[in-house]
């Protein structure tokens, strides 16, 4: 069968050929010293904000469950995530104001995603975990769909698994679900966890509806994305 690609998505650009050799080391690090970096106020100010929403939604369902959508752009994953967990309460975080202030073209006119069971945030996020863990959310389940930006060995400690805020990261929720078509990534956020004693899987992705548009870029250029599920529930809670 021939596959037609009709999709311009570039494929990853790095000078790493697997995963960084000081990876072990900086994740340590961040173990040995916790993150205490000032909260920004616009963050503490959104995620005041949104506390109220999923509060709210705590005292009407005393069995509720938080599913977070980090990163979540324009806010797509977060609608499609809301559709499938009719029962939990969606909350999509983007640092972009732009992004999350942009309707995703279509969804507002489609009746099969009319839902209301989300909500969209603007927050920096190395901020806003720390706080979700204070607040002590049920999280469910944390999805963190954009693909890795920072594909260069230079900026490892912009990654997730290499940031100051992993440790807190890897404390919220139950599960965490991880998505990009840059393998590497996926395998040094895999070490990272296995670092902090936690199990986590690889596999291809053979989703049908991507969840973000960048999943639609990746299957339209004959990409392969792939993703990760590290089970968390054990850790910190």
């Amino acid at each position: 069968m021939t596959i037609e690609i009709t999709g311009d998505s570039k494929a990853i650009v790095t000078n790493q050929t697997g995963i960084h050799e000081k990876l072990e080391l900086i994740v340590e690090k961040h173990f040995s010293h916790p993150f205490q970096k000032p909260y920004q106020s616009h963050t503490k100010q959104a995620f005041g904000d949104v506390n109220q929403f999923v509060q709210a939604f705590l005292a009407d369902n005393s069995d509720g469950e938080i599913i977070l959508d980090s990163c979540c752009g324009v806010g797509q994953s977060t609608r499609l995530l809301a559709k499938r967990y009719p029962d939990a309460l969606i909350i999509g975080v983007d640092k972009s104001s732009s992004r999350i202030e942009r309707n995703v073209e279509g969804f507002d006119s489609r009746d099969d995603y009319s839902v209301e069971n989300f909500h969209l945030v603007r927050a920096d996020l190395n901020d806003f975990y720390r706080l979700v863990k204070t607040a002590n959310w049920p999280v469910k389940k944390h999805y963190i769909l954009y693909p890795n930006p920072w594909p260069k060995s230079k900026h490892v400690q912009r990654r997730w698994h290499g940031s100051a805020v992993f440790p807190t990261l890897i404390s919220i929720g139950d599960q965490i679900i991880l998505r990009s078509n840059w393998l590497i990534y996926l395998e040094e956020f895999q070490l990272a966890a296995d670092i902090a004693g936690l199990i986590g899987n690889i596999m291809k992705v053979s989703d049908d509806e991507p969840l973000t548009p960048f999943e639609a870029k990746y299957q339209a250029s004959g990409q392969q994305c792939w993703q990760l599920i590290v089970e968390t529930a054990c850790y910190g809670h």
